[in-house]
């Protein structure tokens, strides 16, 4: 199933694992994705039903599955090996037995969260997300000591030749936007506030509902650094779909709601998504705060300079004052 975590060895941030080191893996069944948040209102403990029943009293929705764009490694030789690591681990401690659609499926969530901005820019970042937490992690695997077992050569060249080919741009079309996923034997709290999508293999994959799970508002870009988890990557639980703003707008004699995207949400949610607006205004950069800063030096300069010499002379004419002026972004 999906959801991360990493564990923190001789104080750096990135975990190399020896494959070499590493046992047979247990053959039972794969372990339980951790609930995201608490059981949201009306749902039903597992204990009083079994899981595979309250599945199937969830239906799938109905809409169309909207593939997503290629996603194509973009990073340096480096970065590039240990992407590759990380989605291998992934689809191998996720899904070494399932057919090969269901491995296809789980690297594609890796790298929709990837691109989503709620999550980490490179895939050891979300592969490993919230691994130091003590109640868990995103995947599992990374924090229950799955990692101790040696791979099985066979299933891990093939768990391998899938992230390849998933970091050359390959698209399972299968999942769509699909961020989460979870056996089909465990019944997480959190799947009754997502959208239901489609089952692949063992495993059940859901999207984000709303604009936030549509393929328009994956927006974050790849940004690298492989071997950087920070302390905030591997703290860090999966987030919360954030509130819409909503105005309401006469349009054509009819008042209409619209949701307005968030600007300062996680990795700037700027995509246009149908149904929402989006600001134009935006914050300005680095360069052109300073390009303003050295404007106003340099008016200031010039006003300075064309000060009388002496106190000024009453009834005198005084010089004009340029208006001040101001450069804001676009």
């Amino acid at each position: 199933m999906i959801l991360v975590g990493s564990c923190m060895s001789g104080g750096h941030p990135y975990v190399a694992v020896d494959k070499k080191a590493l046992a047979p893996p247990k053959t039972a069944a794969p372990p339980q994705l951790r609930p995201l948040s608490a059981s949201p209102p009306g749902s039903t403990p597992a204990a009083a039903r079994t899981a595979e029943q309250l599945n199937a009293q969830r239906p799938f929705d109905t809409g169309p599955i909207r593939p997503m764009r290629p996603f194509v490694f973009s990073g340096d030789a480096e970065d590039r090996a240990r992407a590759e690591d990380c989605l291998s681990q992934a689809v191998y401690y996720e899904a070494a037995r399932e057919p090969l659609k269901g491995q296809q499926a789980v690297a594609q969530v890796v790298l929709n969260r990837v691109r989503h901005p709620a999550y980490p820019k490179s895939v050891c970042g979300v592969v490993y997300q919230g691994s130091a937490n003590p109640t868990g992690c995103q995947f599992t695997f990374t924090c229950d000591g799955a990692l101790r077992w040696r791979p099985e050569p066979a299933l891990w060249e093939r768990a391998q030749a899938v992230a390849r080919r998933a970091l050359a741009g390959f698209v399972d079309r299968d999942v769509g936007s699909a961020t989460h996923y979870h056996a089909a034997y465990v019944a997480p709290a959190w799947a009754p506030s997502l959208v239901k999508t489609v089952q692949v293999g063992q495993h059940i994959f859901y999207r984000w509902t709303g604009s936030w799970g549509e393929p328009a508002a994956f927006t974050g870009r790849y940004a690298g650094r492989e071997a950087v988890l920070t302390q905030a990557v591997l703290k860090a639980g999966d987030p919360e779909r954030p509130a819409p703003r909503e105005v309401k707008l006469a349009v054509g004699g009819e008042v209409r709601s619209y949701k307005v995207a968030d600007p300062a949400a996680p990795g700037g949610v700027r995509g246009r998504v149908q149904g929402v607006l989006t600001p134009t205004r935006r914050q300005a950069t680095p360069e052109e705060i300073q390009r303003i800063n050295d404007h106003l030096a340099e008016l200031s300069a010039r006003l300075e300079a064309q000060k009388p010499a002496g106190p000024p002379v009453l009834g005198a004419a005084q010089p004009a004052t340029p208006s001040a002026a101001t450069d804001t972004p676009g």
